[in-house]
């Protein structure tokens, strides 16, 4: 079974049982350095392939951009 959700404001599905580090491997972002926000709250890297994605979350995904 598929669910939906939102990243960065467009709808996506993503199966029932995915995780973050499932999310970010079906849009072609992993290895990036990046930060992962789900209904507002930050999801640190370590918690990635733990973090359950539920039906209706606001995904926003930044990539991180060097500087000095």
């Amino acid at each position: 079974m598929m669910m939906r959700i939102q990243v960065n404001g467009k709808t996506t599905e993503v199966s029932d049982d995915a995780t973050i580090s499932v999310l970010l491997t079906q849009l072609s972002v992993t290895g990036k350095r990046l930060a992962v926000e789900v209904n507002e709250d930050i999801v640190p890297r370590s918690q990635h392939t733990e973090f359950q994605l539920s039906a209706g979350d606001r995904v926003e995904i930044v990539h991180a951009i060097g500087g000095g």
